[in-house]
Parts: C-alpha cells; sequence; structure tokens
C-alpha cells in the first residue's frame, strides 16, 4: 500500500456485538422444546414486537414490509434474526428488514440471503436502500419476495 496508512483492525462495533448477542439468544430460544406450531406463533409474536420497538420511520416502514411480505409470500415464516424481522424458508432466512437505526445508517435495509431465488445472470442485487414505503415500492417488494421464495 504505497502512499497510505495502513489501518488497524479495531474490532466490532457495539451495534454488531449487540446482534451477535441477540443472534445468540434467538438460536436458545428456538433450540427449546415445543411444538412448530407453538414456535412459529412465538417467533412472529417477536418479529411483531421488535417493529413495534422500532423508532417512528423505522417502525412504519417495517410494518409495510412485514405486511408485504406475509401477503405476498405466506410459505415464508417470520422469525428474529441478529435482532431484524427476517422471513424463512425450511428455516433458512431468505429476506430480512433491518432498520436504519440498528447500525445508525442513512437508511434502512430489505436484505435477501442465498437461500432467495433472486439470480439474474452473473451478477444481482442482494439488498435495497428503503427510504420510504410507498404503493410502488410495495409492488416491488412484493415482486421480489414472491420470486425469492421461488
Amino acid at each position: 500500500m504505497s502512499g497510505t496508512k495502513k489501518s488497524e483492525y479495531e474490532g466490532f462495533t457495539a451495534e454488531e456485538r449487540a446482534a451477535m448477542k441477540e443472534h445468540a439468544a434467538e438460536q436458545k430460544k428456538a433450540a427449546r422444546k415445543g411444538s412448530a406450531a407453538e414456535k412459529a406463533a412465538e417467533a412472529e409474536r417477536d418479529v411483531l414486537a421488535k417493529i413495534a420497538d422500532m423508532k417512528d420511520d423505522d417502525r412504519v416502514m417495517a410494518e409495510r414490509v412485514h405486511a408485504v411480505v406475509t401477503e405476498s409470500a405466506p410459505q415464508l415464516a417470520p422469525k428474529l434474526w441478529y435482532g431484524m424481522p427476517a422471513y424463512a424458508l425450511n428455516g433458512k432466512v431468505v429476506c430480512f428488514f433491518q432498520s436504519a437505526a440498528k447500525f445508525k445508517a442513512r437508511y434502512a435495509t430489505l436484505g435477501f440471503n442465498d437461500a432467495a431465488r433472486l439470480d439474474d445472470g452473473a451478477m444481482w442485487p442482494t439488498a435495497f436502500a428503503l427510504t420510504k414505503i410507498t404503493p410502488e415500492v410495495e409492488e416491488q417488494i412484493a415482486a421480489l419476495v414472491k420470486q425469492a421464495a421461488g
């Protein structure tokens, strides 16, 4: 690296550490005994509670994303993933909503994991910035989620 100062690794941010702790708690909770139906109902309650705890614009967008995802792809199961509302197929997270506040970002994110069937040639987007949910954005989300869920 000529002419540039080598940056030092400073470790995970407080927000990243908090997300990892949330994920560990989620895994522990998922391992508890109970029927699949009980676990699914509890997971959805957890997602709705997480959304309700969000601030202002993040909460409004997360509520709309949740509604669009559950209407467009009812086969996706709501669950928390690193403290974020997520939607899984056969236990694998397909998509998730990341609030802007989660990592102190400029915008919220609708993200898709590798379980999503969005493949389009050699390159395709897997995350989308969200600043506002309009009817047009809802249509785009619905189409993406339907495609992602197969």
